[in-house]
């Protein structure tokens, strides 16, 4: 299947939820992708998840992709919950969470929705927040994208093409491919909006149903619409993306807080998890200053979990500015409030490894791994730690059975690092050329699947996997670039 035209599509599709104005735009020999109607009969499941892996692999070109496995643990978890109560449990969807400040959230092919950091922070629940995953969710399940294709073909060919070419334009001169967005697509506008709005209140709808059966808050969902239509007065011209591509209406919030009034109502206490990520989130996306001084601020107002989520802030702002003692002792503290909390216990670990205490640091971390064995972020920090202890095969055996499950950049880049420490140049070259392929970066997997095949110790065997993969590498990088 050649997964780039797809692609190409569904980019162009989320673009026309933009207002334009119209002008004539001629592009000739760009082929319209047969996206296949609603039912899925022109695309497989497999041709679907296929499309869904490049798609992220291009998110990861595009965008930075939240790395820490504390906070992949934490969506992964919100989402499995949902899907098991959506009405498509077997779907295979992913999580995961943009590192921007941007209030943002979005649905791709094959099931990959992403939620951007800046969205999580401004939620002021956990009800909150899976009330936009569900609603993603929804449109996933729908199938709004393929509905949209079909939708699509109505259009003239010009229109798409032009659309098309503005992307093309846009990925090697932003302010043109900008401009020729502008100028494109208007013709049909009006019927673009009219089948935005149906596409939202049907995930309103479905994503409602599956909030509710998953024990969160229906009321949730037009508490958090009321709020981002009402913040929007703030924002001037740089209105959020979730509102451009997810706009709020009165008769939305009117039609979501009747359809959550018939749930009877009771109170959905937030998760500690939540408050524990969503101050991770503040220390990872703000300065210190910025952090600090609002940590100090919530440390002693709120429920006693929320005060204790900023304490953990406060621990994690000082373990950020090497301040290892303070982070240890408010880490310390919270564990004798706390000893349950699984996040406590793994950044007292990780307190002591960054102060150079290897030895007390692993047995910390092997401790943790098995009080908690199902939690797959502690077993990544803990993997991270034996490489940098100089103990990188033992992070290996941990390491394979976690990539064979879940696959994620980040454990092929533990699993190159391992085998370098390792002085296994072949294999080191091989999983980074994994590593960069899953990244988005084509060309420098090849780089390094060439670096790999000129290795002292490749064999036979490994020299006939790296000669599939570069051959893979080579045809999808040369249909990328005629695209």
């Amino acid at each position: 299947m050649n997964n780039s035209r797809p692609l190409v599509f569904l980019i162009s599709f989320l673009l026309l939820s933009y207002p334009t104005t119209q002008q004539a735009i001629e592009i000739e020999k760009i082929q319209l992708p047969e996206m296949g109607d609603s039912s899925g009969t022109l695309l497989s499941p497999i041709q679907e998840q296929e499309l869904g892996a490049a798609f992220f692999r291009q998110l990861h070109a595009q965008l930075e992709i939240n790395q820490d496995p504390e906070v992949q643990h934490y969506i992964e978890t919100i989402g499995k919950k949902l899907t098991a109560n959506s009405d498509n449990p077997g779907y295979p969807f992913h999580f995961f969470v943009v590192s921007e400040n941007d209030i943002n959230a979005f649905a791709g092919p094959g099931g990959y929705i992403g939620v951007n950091a800046g969205l999580i922070s401004l939620t002021e629940a956990e009800s909150e927040l899976a009330s936009v995953m569900a609603h993603e969710i929804a449109h996933v399940t729908q199938r709004h994208l393929y509905r949209a294709a079909e939708a699509q073909g109505r259009m003239s060919i010009p229109t798409m093409a032009a659309t098309l070419a503005a992307i093309l334009i846009g990925s090697q001169a932003p302010q043109l491919g900008q401009a020729a967005i502008m100028a494109v697509q208007a013709g049909s506008l009006q019927f673009q909006i009219d089948f935005t709005r149906d596409n939202e209140q049907e995930a309103d709808r479905v994503g409602m149903q599956t909030l509710a059966q998953s024990n969160f808050d229906p009321r949730s969902m037009p508490t958090f619409f009321e709020r981002l239509q009402q913040s929007t007065r703030f924002y001037g011209k740089n209105v959020p993306e979730f509102l451009r591509t997810h706009p709020v209406t009165e008769s939305r919030i009117s039609d979501t807080r009747g359809r959550a009034d018939n749930y009877p109502y009771r109170q959905y206490p937030n998760s500690q998890d939540y408050e524990l990520i969503k101050a991770k989130l503040v220390v990872q996306n703000s300065s210190e200053a910025s952090a600090l001084k609002f940590f100090t601020l919530h440390a002693n107002q709120g429920t006693a979990l929320q005060r204790a989520a900023a304490r953990y802030g406060l621990a994690l702002t000082a373990l950020k500015a090497q301040r290892y003692t303070e982070a240890e002792n408010l880490i310390k503290d919270l564990i004798k409030d706390y000893p349950q909390q699984e996040q406590y216990a793994s950044a007292l670990a990780r307190v002591t490894f960054e102060a150079k205490d290897y030895a007390k640091a692993l047995d910390l971390f092997k401790t943790t791994v098995q009080r908690f064995p199902e939690n797959a972020a502690i077993k990544v920090e803990y993997i991270s730690a034996l490489i940098k202890a100089g103990q990188p095969d033992e992070a290996r055996k941990l390491l394979q059975p976690l990539l064979k499950i879940n696959p994620q950049p980040r454990y092929y880049s533990l699993l190159a690092e391992a085998y370098g420490e390792m002085h296994k140049d072949a294999e080191a070259h091989r999983y980074l050329a994994e590593y960069y392929y899953a990244a988005g970066q084509t060309d420098a997997a090849i780089t390094q699947v060439l670096l790999a095949k000129k290795a002292k110790d490749v064999d036979f065997y490994l020299a006939s996997i790296l000669d599939d993969r570069l051959n893979f590498f080579i045809l999808e990088e040369r249909e990328r670039r005629q695209r």
